[in-house]
């Protein structure tokens, strides 16, 4: 059994021991440190929203946290079944103090979490996710008297997400209706089974092909949308008279695209694409985290603009484009940020953008995916063992590396001229993570192997 407290949240595998799983003594513990640091920060405001994915412990998950609420005096606007996004955007419909969401975003079905969100519907910043865990720790909140518990209200905020995404200016719902295309989607039986047809039928799409839509949270294969998990709508896609396919975690914060050929477009080219076309419109800087691939970087200099990076997290990508005051980001994971929108990772809002590209370039999108620089990600690991400091080993990369660009925010990432090596230590395993990027694969292993053998001498 598993459970690991960050700033973010909470999370772990249900059951087990207190203190070992996700059980519900330690949901109600975080839920209710969660509340005592909202009421510090903003005592006036009395309402928080809750919204979760369609996993199994859902709904005991859920049951605990709003009476949690209750009983510290909060009234909850429960969404019930809601994206990631839909709860951020929720937050900030209703002028709430914050939100809880229910997910474990691309996790297998045994693991859960309770995600943390502030006023603005954004995760919560470091400080403010370190008081809540220290909240939590020393047990340190007062549960309301019987005439100020608070209440619950249960609200749909899907249609007002969708409204949110059709109303953005560069969202051409004409153009992707008269393109008349035929889209395959896999929802991997969350609440993307529920959202993405919602916001595909809005757009105008008439011909939708579905795959594990009904959200059950029986996951019809691994939920993270990677490669080798995307077999059934790759073979789908293959039969022939799809011109796209989109696939989504279960909370809908990340974005597959599998070209009408049925190969991948390339979770990193999610973002790539969208900005591509956002910049076409909209002059402006791109910001994505330290792992992702420097074909944004080029797109956004062909366009005139500046791109920068931030450490690995939405969090930082959210702060950093604040500070570049950045038109369109993200992550190379599939998760776009359009802060026209609301500054959070969306997955309708992809959808969106993506398909008023496709009819705008008119053009397949394996046609579309050749316009663009070509990269290859290599993603390893490095095992710790028993007494190994991380920090000498990046701080001896770091040295061996000093004549080459060298950024430490977050980890140790190299740039070389003809690629880059990111190093950082895992938040909840025992590994280093090593990434790296150049323009074949192979290329790219050479470049991990090189540092990582310097590494583990």
């Amino acid at each position: 059994m598993s459970l690991v407290k960050s700033i973010s949240g909470i999370r772990g595998t249900i059951g087990g021991r207190v203190g070992e799983g996700l059980n519900p003594v330690d949901i109600v513990r975080f839920t209710a440190a969660y509340a005592t640091q909202r009421a510090a920060m903003i005592p006036d405001n009395k309402t928080i929203v809750v919204g979760r994915d369609a996993r199994i412990s859902g709904e005991m998950v859920d049951m605990l946290v709003c009476g949690t609420l209750i009983g510290m005096g909060y009234h909850v606007v429960n969404i019930g079944l809601a994206t990631t996004p839909t709860t951020e955007l929720a937050v900030t419909g209703e002028k709430a103090a914050g939100g809880i969401i229910l997910t474990a975003s691309h996790n297998p079905k045994q693991w859960n979490a309770l995600k943390l969100l502030n006023q603005d519907g954004e995760f919560l910043t470091d400080k403010e996710g370190k008081q809540v865990l220290d909240i939590a720790q020393r047990e340190d909140f007062c549960f309301a008297q019987v005439d100020e518990l608070g209440t619950v209200s249960h609200k749909d905020y899907l249609p007002y997400h969708v409204q949110k995404v059709l109303d953005l200016p560069l969202v051409d719902r004409h153009a992707i209706e008269q393109a008349d295309f035929t889209v395959a989607i896999d929802c991997v039986n969350s609440v993307g089974g529920l959202a993405i047809p919602a916001i595909l039928k809005a757009l105008g799409v008439k011909k939708i092909v579905e795959l594990n839509t009904e959200p059950t949270g029986h996951f019809a294969h691994n939920p993270e949308p990677i490669p080798q998990n995307l077999t059934q709508i790759s073979e789908k896609m293959k039969e022939g008279g799809m011109d796209v396919g989109f696939v989504v975690d279960p909370d809908v914060d990340r974005l597959a695209i599998i070209q009408e050929d049925g190969e991948m477009f390339g979770e990193e080219y999610t973002l790539v694409s969208v900005a591509d076309y956002v910049l076409s419109h909209t002059p402006g800087n791109t910001v994505s985290n330290l792992s992702s691939t420097r074909a944004l970087r080029d797109i956004t200099l062909k366009h005139g603009m500046q791109y920068s990076a931030a450490a690995v997290g939405e969090v930082n990508v959210v702060a950093q484009m604040r500070r570049v005051n950045a038109v369109i980001g993200g992550e190379g994971n599939g998760g776009v940020i359009y802060p026209a929108c609301h500054s959070g990772r969306d997955a309708l809002v992809g959808i969106a953008l993506f398909l008023s590209l496709l009819a705008h370039k008119k053009m397949k999108v394996s046609q579309l995916r050749q316009t663009y620089p070509n990269y290859f990600i290599s993603k390893n690991r490095i095992d710790l063992s028993e007494g190994m400091d991380v920090d000498k080993v990046l701080q001896r990369v770091q040295e061996a590396f000093k004549h080459e660009q060298v950024d430490t925010r977050d980890g140790v990432k190299i740039d070389f001229a003809d690629g880059w090596v990111h190093l950082r230590k895992s938040n909840t395993e025992p590994i280093i993570r090593v990434y790296s990027e150049a323009h074949t694969l192979e290329h790219a292993e050479e470049l991990a192997k090189r540092v990582m053998d310097m590494v583990t001498e």
